[in-house]
């Protein structure tokens, strides 16, 4: 979050509807993707700039213009021009760190949300900006990165050219890119799922600092997801309720469905969070049951040593006359006392319960 706050320095001082790109510094090279149902089939280019596209504007059918990466400003200015996007669409969709949003600007449908993936590597979530702009019989969508989304099986039936995607309009091809988006958020909430599981069993047998920091970990990231999910569920609703021409009456039954699986995510969620409350009292309760096991022990070794200390004080004092010192069998019975003492308190130390590893 505070990474994101330190980019947006960058556009300090610019006028509004600037188009400064502010996300995560990329290198690869940034790429276009067409893919177009029309009368005559589907069609799926690659576009090398942005005047390529000018003849999808207000082409029939159905169209659709991916772009991946953000950092090329220049390009992106150039679509905004083609497709008359208003300049603070191109400024949302360039300051990478928007909460998920929805904006009717007049011509168009403008939706901004978060793309989540789960690094196996390095077992952290890592999250994406996708911006949407809708049409009546265009989407263009703009992804944060260059290479990898979750669009894959989205591409596949369109391409294909059959079933209900190349059938249905811009919006129902919007519902479908944000249903592959949520569906993902399903799986990272599993692995994440799975770490919490490890970290329980693992605070179970034997916590140790690094637990602690993992929980902390953990935490940090389910307040992350909440902070993207929250939103998404405002956007879903205000969908839902209809009253935008873009948005079609046979899809609302879709868009529905959709929010309530976001609602189920916010519940995993919230879920997660109360866990990770109790295993963070469960890992400092442990910690405390072992400091106080140690100090038990300690106290019962202190205990056993006072009166043998006491005794070894008493005769090691250099008075001169001191009876016991003339005894031919004094040594043997003070060890007697000494010994009969640790016996005795360690007697009643069984029948107290305190020698017990259950005490």
């Amino acid at each position: 979050m505070f990474e994101s706050l330190h980019r947006r320095i960058r556009k300090k001082g610019q006028p509004p509807g600037t188009v400064t790109y502010v996300g995560r510094e990329q290198t690869k090279p940034v790429t276009l993707e067409v893919i177009h149902v029309g009368a005559d089939g589907v069609r799926r280019t690659s576009p090398a700039s942005a005047e390529a596209c000018a003849a999808f504007v207000d082409a029939p059918g159905l169209t659709w213009i991916n772009l991946d990466g953000l950092h090329d400003a220049d390009l992106l200015t150039r679509l905004g021009e083609i497709f008359r996007l208003h300049p603070l669409v191109l400024e949302d969709i360039a300051h990478t760190g928007q909460r998920p949003k929805l904006d009717e600007l007049g011509n168009a449908l403008f939706v901004v949300l978060k793309m989540l993936r789960y690094n196996e590597d390095e077992r952290t979530i890592e999250d994406e900006q996708v911006s949407f702009v809708l049409r009546e019989n265009l989407l263009l969508t703009f992804q944060e990165k260059c290479g990898g989304d979750v669009f894959g099986e989205v591409r596949k039936r369109l391409v294909a050219g059959t079933g209900k995607l190349a059938a249905s309009g811009a919006d129902y091809l919007m519902y479908a890119l944000i249903d592959a988006v949520v569906d993902n958020y399903f799986v990272v909430l599993e692995r994440m799922g799975e770490d919490i599981e490890e970290v329980e069993e693992a605070l179970l047998v034997s916590p140790t600092p690094g637990e602690l920091e993992t929980i902390h970990g953990l935490r940090r990231e389910a307040l992350f997801l909440r902070r993207f999910i929250w939103p998404l569920r405002e956007v879903l609703s205000r969908l839902n309720k209809g009253g935008t021409p873009f948005i079609k009456d046979s899809t609302d039954a879709y868009l529905r469905d959709l929010y309530d699986h976001v609602i189920q995510i916010m519940d995993t969620v919230e879920t997660f969070r109360d866990m990770l409350s109790g295993m963070l009292d469960l890992y400092l309760s442990n910690v405390s049951l072992k400091l106080n096991e140690t100090m038990k022990v300690l106290t019962m070794i202190s205990t056993i040593f006072i009166p043998l200390s006491f005794l070894a004080s008493l005769y090691g004092m250099n008075f001169r006359h001191m009876p016991e010192l003339e005894t031919q069998y004094g040594y043997f019975v003070v060890l007697g006392v000494m010994g009969s003492s640790v016996a005795g308190m360690l007697l009643f130390f069984r029948r107290k319960g305190w020698l017990s590893s259950k005490s």
